[in-house]
């Protein structure tokens, strides 16, 4: 394949942070401004923890600034713009993206594997029951898992924390095909529906892609979300792992003109692969070149930017890793650690906790990357970023460790 385009590093990474929407200026804190948001990246990845933040929302705010999260809630479960569903883990996905999303329910368990045996095995031998859920969510509407009994002929049998929890692996296999949805959420307690009930339109008018065309119109949501991508970093985002075919579908687009093969030069070295640009974003090149505006902000720790390691590792040379289930003595920079974005640099990393009984912000320890510089303009756009997280949580004060800080940044503080 021949090579029609050559880029720096610096503007691969300018291009994959600004189809992120982490450049200036930001979106609008408002629901068209999520709307705008969830059209560039099409999917929230899905968590409980609260350390800081529940993902969902920092994802959100890492783009919009302080918002309210009420209104990510009003697009999901009233006006129903989104659902959830499994895009590269359990997420928060458009609506309008339900077509793409119907080639994991119409295959889900079918793919090979003893896993997936087994599941089949199991939902073969409680099929009543799925039945039963079925006739009651038809009958009653929504929901929870607790006010439905468990009719299991065949108990669900694991080593782990669902063992014998039935009622749960049912709903969440029913949802995986795609006969259920999530209709609210109270706290972790979720309500089940119908989905015929809960996304009527989309349930009974929404064609019926074929495979190839799913995965056609998936890679390149996938590669417009990325910015620049190798094949395998568009497989390893969105739909993860489901584009059946993707070189043969790649190769279809480039001859089409829908995507453009790039290389990445850094210093007369070639970044290994090949590359992809979506067409509808060259444009955006000479701009990222010429007038960039770069923010800063912190990440989630599975922000969309960064939720592919490898990817993150070779375009920004940054290594992250979670480290929520390391043991504490184990850990090299905290429970639930937040990337620092600097334009398009990662400089960092600091580590905060959200007391909400007493509404502390804490910021145990601010990392910097070997190669940064703690210059007091850098410091100051992370110290603000820091209060906006603040403001964003409602806490009433800030407390930041001291001896956590870069020496160079502490006179900042006061």
């Amino acid at each position: 394949m021949s090579q029609s385009l050559m880029i720096t590093p610096t503007l691969a990474r300018r291009l994959a942070v600004a189809c992120q929407r982490l450049n200036a200026p930001q979106p609008a804190p408002t629901p068209d401004g999520i709307r705008e948001v969830m059209q560039n990246l099409r999917c929230l990845q899905l968590d409980p923890i609260r350390a800081v933040e529940r993902t969902q929302y920092l994802v959100l705010w890492s783009r919009l600034g302080p918002y309210d999260v009420n209104h990510l809630d009003s697009l999901l479960w009233e006006e129903r713009y989104l659902f959830e569903y499994w895009a590269h883990a359990a997420s928060i996905v458009l609506a309008d993206d339900y077509p793409l999303h119907q080639l994991r329910m119409r295959n889900f368990p079918l793919e090979n594997g003893s896993w997936n045996q087994r599941i089949r095995e199991w939902l073969a031998a409680n099929e009543t029951f799925r039945r039963h859920i079925l006739d009651r969510l038809r009958q009653e509407g929504a929901l929870a898992s607790n006010q439905i009994d468990d009719l299991t002929v065949v108990p669900w049998e694991s080593s782990g924390w669902n063992h014998n929890r039935n009622v749960g692996q049912m709903l969440s296999y029913m949802w995986s095909q795609g006969d259920i949805m999530v209709a609210s959420r109270r706290g972790l307690q979720k309500k089940w529906a119908l989905a015929e009930h809960h996304l009527p339109n989309w349930y009974s008018q929404a064609q019926l892609l074929s495979e190839r065309e799913i995965v056609y119109q998936a890679a390149q949501k996938s590669l417009r979300a990325l910015g620049v991508a190798t094949a395998k970093q568009i497989d390893n985002h969105f739909t993860r792992n489901r584009y059946p075919d993707l070189n043969n579908v790649l190769a279809e687009l480039v001859a089409e003109q829908q995507i453009v093969p790039v290389s990445i030069q850094d210093d007369e070295v070639i970044w290994p692969g090949q590359w992809y640009i979506h067409a509808e974003d060259i444009s955006l090149l000479k701009n990222l070149s010429d007038q960039w505006q770069p923010r800063t902000t912190l990440l989630s720790p599975f922000d969309n930017l960064i939720c592919d390691r490898d990817r993150t590792e070779l375009m920004w040379n940054f290594h992250f890793r979670i480290e929520i289930y390391v043991p504490k003595a184990k850990r090299q920079y905290g429970y639930y650690v937040l990337p620092i974005l600097h334009g398009d640099q990662m400089i960092g990393r600091i580590d905060p906790r959200m007391d909400r009984k007493t509404g502390i912000l804490h910021v145990n320890a601010i990392y910097l990357e070997a190669d940064t510089v703690p210059n007091s303009a850098t410091g100051q756009a992370v110290i603000n970023a820091i209060q906006q997280l603040a403001e964003f949580l409602g806490a009433k004060t800030t407390q930041y460790n001291l001896d956590g800080v870069p020496v160079a940044w502490q006179k900042l503080l006061g």
